[in-house]
């Protein structure tokens, strides 16, 4: 049997009735650029994010660019944010100039420790990026205590979040920005690059859509250096009919991740293999069923060869990637991240993972470790 790590195709099957009279509307309109699409999609993220504004952009990553990029943090700045995650958080903190600033992780949710972070703190920090990773929301209310005892800003990496929940607030509602990815594998996918930046602050919100059209307000007349960070108007309108799906995806995947939980406790008792932790004052979502394992890379073979997709989110921490080597970190520095690159690997949780490919799946973990 074959099990993908992921299906896009099965999930397309639900939707593509609704979705195709949508495209070819907007194919005989020839409105690409923002328009009705954009803002209807905008509008329903916003709403479904608890917040007052939603601004579309072209990906996850200029999501976090922009929100930076309006904060006019630059070069002398630095910002505080985590080394175990995808590339873009902390890349996007260096191509504005300014310096990434890690802090090491939580080793049960893998989100940056809230009690590490003051230490890192100096006059030269302006931000805290905390990374809502794997589907889980990040310790929130120590992080927006510090920030607002510091008057940093706090801008939230919900690339792997959106819907996930913290004390009944959702992702991306509580910092003073939260930046969605739509990148096709979310839980919630375009059908190519797309994200938003969501705000409570009109103010912000304003810069935000400056922002994304050059620094463009009004047209031809430029108060500052913004970019080309517009979302189109089909990956818009993809997002939008998604959207209405995305509840019971996410219930879908917490289904397969109580299976999985079940199914691994006697390993877990035993050592040998460790399930996610899910806090009972969260609402995870499971962009990812995250495994651990001292024989992780063994596991990984094992699974391949019988023909169970898997994949290592992240084998190299980015404080001790080759482009920050001129930040100073060494092996060490973040013991945690660095044992988590070590142990941890993702197997299939999408929602529509079928029983038998589910069982099949359990089964040759336990067999592996037998």
């Amino acid at each position: 049997m074959n099990v993908a790590l992921l299906d896009l195709k099965l999930q397309y099957k639900q939707y593509k009735d609704e979705i195709l009279p949508i495209l070819n509307e907007i194919y005989e309109s020839q409105y690409f650029i923002l328009g009705p699409k954009v803002a209807e999609c905008e509008a329903a993220i916003a709403a479904y994010s608890t917040c007052e504004h939603a601004i579309g952009v072209a990906s996850g990553t200029d999501a976090l660019l922009i929100a930076l990029m309006a904060e006019n943090i630059g070069e002398g700045d630095e910002v505080i944010t985590s080394p175990y995650t995808f590339f873009a958080t902390a890349g996007c903190i260096s191509r504005t100039e300014a310096t990434p600033v890690f802090v090491d992780i939580d080793p049960d949710t893998y989100n940056i420790d809230p009690a590490q972070i003051e230490a890192k703190i100096t006059p030269r920090t302006k931000a805290i990026i905390p990374v809502h990773l794997y589907g889980q929301m990040a310790d929130m209310d120590p992080i927006m205590e510090i920030a607002r005892n510091h008057k940093l800003i706090v801008i939230e990496d919900s690339a792997q979040s959106i819907g996930s929940e913290y004390n009944g607030k959702r992702s991306g509602s509580i910092g003073d920005y939260g930046c969605y990815s739509f990148f096709p594998s979310k839980n919630l996918g375009a059908f190519g690059d797309a994200g938003m930046v969501v705000t409570n602050d009109e103010a912000k919100a304003e810069q935000l859509k400056i922002f994304r059209m050059h620094g463009m307000e009004p047209k031809y007349y430029h108060k500052f250096i913004g970019g080309n960070f517009r979302i189109d108007a089909v990956q818009a309108a993809v997002v939008t009919v998604k959207l209405k799906y995305l509840d019971d995806w996410s219930d879908g995947r917490k289904e397969n991740a109580l299976f999985y939980n079940e199914a691994f406790a006697d390993l877990a008792a035993k050592g040998k293999l460790f399930p996610p932790t899910a806090l009972e004052n969260r609402r995870h979502i499971y962009n990812q069923y995250i495994v651990r394992s001292p024989d992780r890379d063994a596991l990984k073979s094992y699974l391949l060869d019988k023909g169970i997709g898997c994949e290592i989110y992240y084998p190299v921490p980015l404080h001790v990637q080759d482009c920050f080597k001129e930040l100073g970190y060494v092996e060490g520095d973040m013991p945690e991240s660095e044992k988590a690159a070590r142990e941890t690997l993702a197997l299939p949780i999408f929602p529509e993972l079928g029983n038998e490919q589910r069982d099949y799946v359990a089964a040759t973990v336990n067999e592996f470790f037998s």
